[in-house]
């Protein structure tokens, strides 16, 4: 109940950030739902089955990520001094968020089902009923246990991530934050005051954010020299193949290839952003380089990680790319269906979407910075020349990297 009343007494944009998640939500539940009519309908295609059940996690995992981004910067789940005597603590808060998430996704399920049980011709009633029956294999009956099952994945998955990412991580520094009071307010009753007070052992410091950029580096190069290796060697069985859209088929190294090569693209993105921000602010910068590389090595580890997930999503847009040109050219075919088309524009979406609300929740904590130096006159062109140039460095950086290994790992599935 407390949720939805603050829901309603939200923020436009707030509201408008938990309706994303809602049609985010509604477009993986119906991509499961589809995955769920496919299997049923096609009981002797097990294999097939459980590869379109697979690739569905990619825009399951892309709408979690989406979802715990726009949990984490909602003003009504932030702690707030005064919240504990009401007993909303931070423990409390981030239950409230996971409860949120799950009412969102919840809600999209929902719609999900209507409209792919409304496009199968289940309901009637509309213009759109049975619109899409061939296509959504309308003819076998779905059963109810595993499709709730499946859409309740979502939701839990969601609220889960959320309850875990957002929990207090210790009680240092709460311990930290009380003992500072107790210095401001200092002691009430010297005669019950211990002979030896214990000092609070403090919070633990952060990892710097580019810890993470060696690892990044190593991994990508792994990745692609297992793709290049493995497609050097003999080629394996037919029957060992994954079917991929544009060949006949890759072996699983080159995939896992692939997939290390994008996992190092995260990893490596706060640690590009930060280094983006030192190379902003080296020699003997001006105002605008000097505060647009402070602030990009500030918001590394906030920004950095949404960026480094939406290079390795673009990276794979660009190699999916190369294999649809590849069998365009070869027979004229056109690999990719609707559905996968609905796939990748949810998964692009999503990760766009997550590094948008982290560029936003990033300038939302330098609100106080940035109204500091408007009170010392600093105009308003100057912090905008900033943001363009952060945002002219990132391109410039991310760009041609993203681009190079979309290459690189599109090159031995398109032989």
């Amino acid at each position: 109940m407390l949720s939805l009343r603050l829901t309603r007494g939200a923020h436009p944009l707030v509201l408008l950030r938990r309706l994303l998640v809602v049609a985010a939500a509604a477009g993986v539940g119906f991509l499961l739902l589809c995955t769920l009519g496919y299997a049923v309908a096609h009981p002797k295609a097990t294999g097939e089955s459980l590869v379109r059940l697979v690739w569905c996690a990619v825009p399951l995992a892309a709408v979690v990520q989406f979802a715990l981004a726009v949990a984490r910067t909602d003003p009504a789940t932030r702690p707030r001094d005064g919240l504990d005597a009401i007993g909303l603590g931070p423990v409390r808060l981030s239950l409230l968020a996971a409860a949120s998430t799950a009412l969102s996704c919840s809600v999209g399920s929902g719609v999900a089902l209507l409209v792919y049980l409304e496009l199968r011709g289940d309901l009637g009633g509309t213009p759109l009923s049975g619109s899409a029956s061939r296509l959504l294999d309308g003819n076998a009956p779905l059963p109810w246990a595993a499709t709730l099952t499946l859409l309740g994945l979502l939701p839990v998955l969601a609220a889960g991530t959320c309850a875990l990412v957002l929990r207090p991580r210790s009680g240092g520094e709460r311990r930290a934050r009380a003992a500072a009071k107790h210095t401001d307010e200092g002691p009430q009753d010297t005669a019950d005051a211990p002979a030896a007070p214990v000092t609070p052992a403090p919070p633990r410091a952060p990892k710097p954010s580019y810890t993470g950029l060696p690892w990044g580096i190593t991994i990508i190069t792994v990745g692609l020299a297992m793709e290049a290796y493995v497609a050097r060697g003999p080629a394996p069985a037919p029957d060992a193949l994954l079917a991929l859209p544009g060949s006949d088929g890759a072996s699983p190294g080159v995939i896992g290839g692939w997939l290390l090569a994008s996992l190092g693209l995260v990893l490596a993105g706060p640690g590009l952003t930060h280094w983006c921000g030192v190379l902003l602010a080296a020699g003997r910068p001006g105002a605008v380089r000097l505060l647009a590389g402070r602030i990009l090595q500030d918001a590394a580890t906030r920004i950095g990680r949404p960026l480094g997930v939406l290079c390795a999503v673009a990276s794979a847009s660009l190699a999916a790319a190369e294999l649809y040109g590849a069998a365009w050219e070869a027979d004229g075919s056109r690999p990719f269906g609707p559905l996968t088309g609905l796939g990748a524009g949810l998964v692009m979406s999503c990760v766009t979407a997550t590094a948008i609300t982290a560029a936003l929740d990033s300038r939302q904590s330098r609100a106080g910075t940035t109204s500091a130096l408007n009170r010392l006159g600093i105009p308003h062109s100057l912090l905008r020349g900033a943001a363009v140039l952060r945002t002219g460095v990132l391109l410039a950086v991310l760009t041609p990297l993203t681009w190079a290994i979309a290459e690189l790992a599109a090159l031995p599935m398109t032989r």
